[in-house]
């Protein structure tokens, strides 16, 4: 078994001897369809839950808002521009501490996770206890620390587990929980500000919400596994598949992946155009993502809801979202044309905005909050397993999503910054600026499709002039550097 970090995925061919640089693996397909079934009913549940509830303590900000905290009884008297600022400082420590992606493969999983899932659930919780707009900074602080060096790098410590045709469904799955976090969040809030509580409404919402990410973090001490061959849940005869698997992913077993970065792949990864392209996609859509779940309850009190009736109606639009992001990742998965769903879904968002910005009436109004959380939400889905589709080793894919975060969430510095109360209650400048990057973000995804088809023939090219080189991904023969032998780009 190679012991390097490189390769992508090296399988069973047969053949009377392997080029430079293959191995030939073979793996009993009933177990395979076992090990994978296994991950996918322990393994992904857990980091669905972990990022549901991470998702959750960040953006129930625009509830607690609703809900008091800025006015009223309790409240920490907070200006427009304060508020504004606890929603822009928590995504300046995000990004300044996104490289933190990469410590998924340095530190042990389950202990990483449990460090940042514990530390974000009590910065979360002691909001409650916040008397003022200092002291919720300070919290906002801490817990947007933690959440970098956890929700950010899922993607990455899910190629550890699955292949690269099988990642974009599970990061589809993992990643629908912002939607449905949004949706429950919608739903807890209308509960908690619906009822006659001794805590002020938004102390509750933040107690409610914010202790469970503390017990999360012990599950995930006990249950994460570190690898697939650590997994309690698998046999022998599965972790041997699983060791198998890991060889065609990267050329080395997964339990060997935890421990080591390489600095020669990082520099490749900073210099390749695709994950620059994928970072600016990713800007472009997050300043749409960020704005939407904070800013929506207040949307739906300007089209004139009662608070307690907006914070109600902000789930379906997030659960229809919800599905769409498991749907899109699996159609995008079985046909590899992940592109082609992007752009779709871009234009689908962007005129849910064109439609926010322009129209003042009610019903089509809310019809199009459904078109930009159908857009935005499984848009971003499906850029993330974009990024790990088309990088061949461990490192380049960590240093892929490191920098598509780093620029990315750029994008929600901008998003929650153009919604100003004094442009309410359509917010045209804001619903405009949120359509035209949703729009820029098809332009990029068909950049960056025409440049990996280019790239693909390009492989054709020069395997047609290597007599015996097969170039069809599922005949099996995969190769271990990016621009080797059988490694297509998923368009």
């Amino acid at each position: 078994m190679a012991s390097s970090e490189k390769g992508e995925e090296v399988a069973q061919v047969e053949a009377p001897e392997a080029p430079q640089g293959y191995q030939y693996v073979n793996i009993d397909p009933v177990v395979q369809r076992r090990v994978v079934r296994k991950l996918d009913w322990n393994l992904i549940p857990l980091v669905m839950a972990l990022y549901l509830v991470s998702f959750l303590d960040r953006s129930n900000i625009g509830n607690a808002q609703t809900a008091g905290l800025s006015k009223g009884p309790g409240s920490i008297h907070e200006t427009d521009a304060q508020y504004q600022w606890l929603l822009t400082l928590f995504y300046i420590p995000y990004i300044l501490f996104e490289w933190m992606a990469l410590m998924w493969k340095v530190v042990p999983p389950h202990i990483w996770a449990f460090c940042t899932v514990f530390t974000w659930g009590v910065a979360a919780t002691l909001q409650a206890a916040a008397f003022n707009w200092s002291g919720m900074m300070a919290c906002r602080f801490f817990m947007a620390v933690a959440e970098a060096g956890y929700g950010p790098g899922l993607p990455y410590l899910l190629s550890f587990f699955y292949m690269r045709s099988e990642i974009g469904l599970r990061c589809g799955i993992f990643l629908s929980a912002a939607p449905f976090a949004t949706c429950f969040a919608g739903a807890l809030a209308y509960g908690i500000t619906s009822g006659h509580s001794a805590l002020t409404n938004w102390k509750l919402l933040f107690l409610v919400e914010g202790l469970p990410s503390i017990l999360m973090a012990f599950v995930a001490w006990f249950f994460l596994p570190d690898s697939p061959e650590k997994a309690r849940f698998l046999d022998a005869e599965e972790k041997e598949v699983a060791r198998a698997r890991a060889i065609r992913q990267v050329g080395q077993e997964s339990g060997d992946r935890v421990g080591g970065i390489n600095f020669k792949e990082v520099g490749l990864a900073l210099i390749d155009i695709k994950n620059w392209l994928t970072a600016l996609m990713y800007f472009s859509c997050n300043v749409s993502f960020s704005s939407l779940p904070v800013f929506l309850p207040t949307i739906l009190t300007g089209m004139g809801f009662t608070s307690i009736h907006a914070q109600g109606l902000t789930a379906p639009p997030y659960f229809i979202s919800f599905l769409t992001c498991i749907i899109t990742t699996w159609i995008a998965d079985r046909t590899r044309q992940r592109g082609l769903v992007i752009i779709t879904l871009s234009i689908i968002g962007g005129v849910g905005y064109v439609i926010l910005a322009t129209c003042h009436g009610v019903g089509v109004r809310y019809f199009a909050i459904f078109l930009a959380a159908i857009g935005v939400f499984p848009a971003i889905s499906n850029i993330l397993p974009w990024v790990l589709n088309n990088q061949g080793t461990d490192t380049k894919r960590g240093t892929g999503m490191a920098l598509l975060q780093m620029v990315g969430q750029c994008g929600p510095i901008l998003g929650t910054r153009i919604f100003p109360s004094v442009q309410g209650p359509y917010y045209v400048k804001g619903m405009s600026i949120c359509a035209a990057f949703m729009f820029f973000n098809g332009i990029l995804a068909l950049i960056l499709r025409t440049y990996l088809d280019w790239q693909n023939k390009l492989a054709d090219k020069r395997e047609a002039e290597v007599a015996g080189a097969m170039t069809d991904e599922k005949t099996g023969n995969v190769a271990v550097e990016n621009e080797g032998f059988g490694f297509r780009n998923i368009l």
